[in-house]
């Protein structure tokens, strides 16, 4: 006993070193199963009691995850653990014991969850296992998941799985998802992507796959432009068959894209230049806009960032466009690249929320506009904005 008169399980229980009791340490050693047996069995501990270790919040059995310790996973939850508690790990609420065996690479433990009952997509959380262990290269835990009919295109903050794949980069992630049914011409512009950081093998599988190489990105640049400025000589060759010509190109031939390309490249380090050209095409659109024109104002407006991929003032004015044909998706992609690019602007944070209350994401619209009026409190447009996303959100739940 200590000089309290607790016995020894006592103690155990209360004891805790930096936010660890004694079965968070035990969990993640190797050999140690009699110990958590002891642990779980004799002294009563709790296994699902959460750390507080630099803010963490780790159960048991997540630690046993993370750790990679199998046997003491599949104990832990043969005794109690709850498969489905959500934590916070990386910054972000909802993390499940699946979403750490993804991080990890865990291929083993993830099997036994998932023949256990884990959400093989998770549950609350935005982020998916197929997310994580994607972004992370971990080809073998993707297969598993998508086996067990993990969704391949599921999309998180605009992006999906594979366009992780290709940030990665990723081939072998790149070749599952696609066999798994990923939408090669889906959210992001995977092929222009794969041009754009010159993933000579990428291009191959999506054009296999039916990529579409006259789709162009957020600012109109069709893969083989990009391809020209970023990629490889191969790059361009291996478009250039898929590819419909482009007008304004008089010489319609690998070489001729590629010079065609440079020159654009020289002009576009005239600030003269990209100054009267964004000047002309902006106010051709503001013309569009005021007639309610909108699909040719946007059209103006791409064409002036073109010349000008960092005019967070063209974003704004283009996503108010979108905003105007209730186009949600392409409306939130421009709010939020306006935000990375003015992340003071109180206007980005209004428009973010706009688009997400078309797309009738009400919780994440209220989490938005908060930020803004963080940045400008007397914002009036940002305060009602708010309280109508805030109504819809109880609406919404009411309704559910």
């Amino acid at each position: 006993m200590d000089v309290a008169g607790r016995g020894v399980n006592s103690m155990l229980r209360r004891t805790n070193y930096e936010g660890l009791n004694a079965l968070h340490a035990a969990v993640g050693g190797e050999g140690l199963l009699p110990m958590c047996r002891y642990l779980v069995e004799e002294v009563k501990m709790d296994v699902n009691k959460r750390d507080t270790f630099k803010g963490k919040k780790m159960t048991p059995l997540e630690h046993a995850v993370f750790r990679g310790n199998l046997p003491v996973v599949r104990y832990l939850l043969d005794h109690g653990a709850d498969l489905h508690q959500e934590g916070r790990l990386e910054g972000l609420n909802g993390f499940t014991a699946l979403h750490i065996a993804a991080l990890k690479g865990r291929c083993a433990i993830a099997k036994l969850l998932l023949s256990m009952g884990a959400y093989v997509d998770g549950k609350s959380c935005h982020v998916t296992p197929t997310h994580i262990a994607v972004g992370e290269g971990h080809d073998s835990t993707l297969k598993i998941l998508l086996d067990h009919n993990a969704d391949p295109n599921k999309e998180v903050n605009l992006s999906t799985p594979l366009l992780i794949a290709l940030r990665t980069p990723s081939l072998p992630c790149l070749k599952l998802l696609i066999q798994a049914g990923a939408e090669v011409n889906g959210s992001g512009e995977p092929l222009a992507v794969a041009a754009q950081r010159g993933l000579t093998e990428a291009i191959k599988c999506l054009l296999k796959a039916g990529a579409n190489p006259n789709v162009p990105d957020m600012y109109g640049r069709i893969p083989i432009e990009l391809a020209a400025v970023y990629g490889t000589c191969e790059d361009v060759e291996i478009l250039f068959p898929f590819t419909s010509p482009i007008p304004t190109v008089t010489n319609w031939s690998v070489d001729g894209i590629i010079n065609h390309m440079k020159l654009q490249r020289k002009q576009l380090e005239d600030d003269d230049f990209i100054e009267t050209k964004k000047s002309e095409l902006r106010k051709q659109g503001d013309i569009a806009y005021g007639k309610q024109d909108y699909i040719n104002a946007s059209a103006f407006y791409t064409q002036a960032m073109r010349v000008d991929h960092y005019d967070a003032t063209l974003l704004s004015s283009r996503c108010l466009c979108w905003l105007s044909i209730g186009d949600g998706r392409r409306a939130l992609r421009d709010a939020v690249r306006c935000k990375i690019l003015q992340p003071k602007w109180a206007k980005a944070y209004l428009q973010k929320g706009q688009a997400l209350i078309l797309l009738k994401d009400y919780e994440e619209a209220c989490d938005v506009l908060t930020q803004g009026l963080e940045l400008d409190p007397l914002n009036d447009e940002l305060d009602k904005l708010y309280w109508e996303a805030m109504e819809l959100k109880d609406g919404s739940r009411v309704v559910a």
